[in-house]
């Protein structure tokens, strides 16, 4: 079934904003909000992926304590990236 941008998005939001623990809620909810709808079709799809990790493993990955999966890596210092810029 494919999926149109709209309802994907959301799902996608929601899925963010709506994790295991509070940390990633924040860290991924926030780079949701400002960043889904500029991604194109293949980071979507990366990104949807990426939803799918554990919460403790992705922590551990935007926050520098261990390195993510080589998949991943462009993805989490983007993420990790727009973490700081908005903590400043």
């Amino acid at each position: 079934m494919i999926e149109t941008t709209d309802p994907r998005l959301k799902r996608l939001s929601m899925r963010s904003w709506r994790r295991g623990i509070k940390e990633m809620d924040i860290i991924l909810g926030h780079y949701s909000d400002d960043r889904l709808v500029g991604l194109d079709e293949e980071t979507l799809t990366l990104y949807d992926a990426l939803l799918s990790e554990n919460d403790q493993d992705l922590y551990q990955w935007v926050s520098g304590q261990a390195s993510p999966p080589q998949r991943f890596a462009g993805l989490i210092s983007e993420i990790a990236d727009h973490t700081a810029t908005r903590r400043h």
